[in-house]
């Protein structure tokens, strides 16, 4: 709903109004835009049983927090956030920004965001969960439903940002444009995060206490956000599920939280324009959507990606593990057993196994394979596998410790180990739906009790850290006593197994872990 664009910025929740008590769609809520009103997140017949508090849960979808990203604001930071006169209903999502996999409903109009809160008070100051989706997301899928996390205590947000050619393309013309080019999407999660801050309060939520949370590109997101000076002050916490990599490992390239570097981005950038015939940015401007998402490199999005521009990326991930960051909080960070480059479907005879660990590790390959001996194609698969779970888990627990030399903050470490109903593995993602206890709203009708108590341990644990920056404090969990999930302790070498085990376990021998750190430095001599 775009209809007036004369807000004052800044001036956000009207403070001075009384706080308002019983369920807040109930009630209209005003914001220096204007008056907005939710709805119910859950009625009587939908409502999940292991959800005690459903009747206060309200839902708000679809306020817009910039205005559009068309026409003359295309590659533009985002720009001031609209008002309107009456009350929206805020009742169905925004428009998706374009993207490969975005669903109907498509539209550069389309920074809005999404509010769940279980407060039946305005002034209820309730811990906060910004989401950053993956990539090729959208705010709107079941998977990131807020509801579940609502109902622990927790206020969800959800919120769409630019990406693809849209969200990152690298031009010397839009640098001379602002002083700074690329990153437009991450300017927009940064927008988000500003709005979230000065308006959360209306319903229900704590300005102090937000934690930026995400998972793959999300997870990215989630430390591009802790590691902006345009964000000191406004981050409790980070949560990084599948994300995070040692600064040299050579796997990040292409990770949640890679970026480019200016060089590359630019000759990337102008090959896209050239292949549009366009010789100026307004050229790019005056172009319909479709055609901006046919040019070269849009076919994957893969070489659309932040960039070190040194104003909203301001130094190389090396610079602020070593120096720290400009946000220093507790991190809570992991990887899914069966990911990057696991595929439990595909098998290797012994020959193809040697030959691809040889292929990828070099030097450091015959005494990976040492470590790892087949005979035959089972043992070969399983080795491969091993190799390859040992390697991401090393540069996991390598940033960790990084952050553990420059941080006051703890960092909390896992491996999620479960297979979810249909999944072949804990593939990557696989964990999102029961990190967001959110299982009543994804189509697959084959959960167990299993399901739902993996889902309710595993979701209060993210509650907890949400709430008291750990992740055993906070009352989330409604059934006993959760197992003791201590912090990353550098001299220790293992993570914390969450699905099945609940405990502290070795995800490598010493022997690999050195191997692996020896190796990333050999294979990027420049970190990132």
């Amino acid at each position: 709903m775009r209809i007036n664009e004369t807000s004052t910025r800044g001036l956000s929740v009207l403070s001075l109004l009384a706080p308002v008590s019983a369920t807040l769609y109930d009630q209209t809520i005003q914001l220096a835009q204007g008056k907005v009103q939710g709805t119910a997140a859950f009625n009587e017949s939908g409502a999940p049983s292991y959800i005690s508090n459903w009747k206060d849960i309200a839902v708000w979808k679809g306020i817009p927090y910039a205005a559009t990203t068309g026409g003359e604001n295309r590659w533009k930071p985002p720009q001031r956030a609209p008002s309107w006169n009456g009350t929206m209903k805020a009742t169905s999502f925004g428009p998706s920004c374009p993207s490969l996999s975005a669903g109907d409903g498509v539209s550069e109009d389309c920074l809005s965001i999404n509010i769940w809160s279980p407060a039946t008070a305005t002034d209820a100051k309730l811990p906060v969960m910004l989401w950053s989706y993956a990539a090729g997301g959208e705010s709107s899928q079941s998977t990131y439903d807020g509801a579940g996390m609502a109902a622990k205590d927790v206020i969800f947000v959800s919120y769409n940002y630019r990406t693809g050619p849209l969200g990152w393309l690298t031009l010397h013309e839009l640098a001379e444009e602002t002083g700074a080019t690329g990153n437009y999407g991450l300017l927009d999660q940064i927008e988000a995060l500003k709005w979230v801050y000065e308006n959360i309060a209306a319903f229900g939520g704590d300005p102090e206490s937000i934690t930026v949370a995400g998972q793959s590109f999300g997870s990215g997101a989630a430390y591009h956000l802790v590691n902006s000076p345009r964000t000191k002050g406004m981050i409790k916490c980070a949560i990084a599920e599948s994300g995070l990599k040692d600064p040299y490992d050579p796997d990040l390239w292409g990770y949640g939280s890679d970026y480019r570097n200016m060089t590359w981005a630019y000759a990337f950038s102008k090959t896209y324009a050239e292949s549009l015939n366009a010789t100026s940015v307004a050229d790019l401007r005056s172009m319909n959507l479709e055609t901006v998402l046919s040019g070269t490199g849009v076919s994957d999005f893969t070489g659309f990606d932040p960039v070190l521009n040194y104003h909203a990326i301001p130094n190389k991930y090396i610079v602020s593990l070593d120096e720290g960051a400009p946000n220093d909080v507790p991190i809570l960070v992991g990887n899914n057993k069966d990911e990057n480059g696991i595929d439990l479907s595909t098998t290797y005879t012994v020959a193809e196994y040697k030959s691809e660990i040889n292929s990828t590790y070099g030097p450091y390959a015959a005494e990976l394979l040492a470590l790892h001996p087949a005979e035959n194609t089972t043992q070969a698969t399983a080795a491969y596998n091993s190799i390859l779970r040992a390697g991401y888990c090393t540069s996991t627990w390598s940033w960790a410790k990084r952050w553990n030399q420059s941080s006051t903050e703890p960092v909390y470490y896992y491996l999620w180990t479960y297979s979810p109903p249909g999944s072949d593995g804990a593939t990557h993602g696989s964990e999102v739906s029961y990190a967001l206890n959110n299982l009543y709203a994804q189509t697959t009708s084959s959960y167990t009790d299993t399901d739902y108590e993996v889902a309710n341990i595993m979701s209060s644990y993210w509650a907890n850290f949400v709430k008291t920056q750990n992740p055993n404090k906070g009352g989330s969990y409604n059934n006993g006593t959760l197992p003791y999930w201590g912090p990353n302790v550098p001299a220790q070498q293992n993570t914390f197994e969450l699905g099945s085990l609940w405990k502290k376990i070795a995800f490598a021998t010493a022997k690999e872990i050195q191997l692996y750190l020896e190796y990333f430095k050999y294979a990027t001599p420049s970190p990132y």
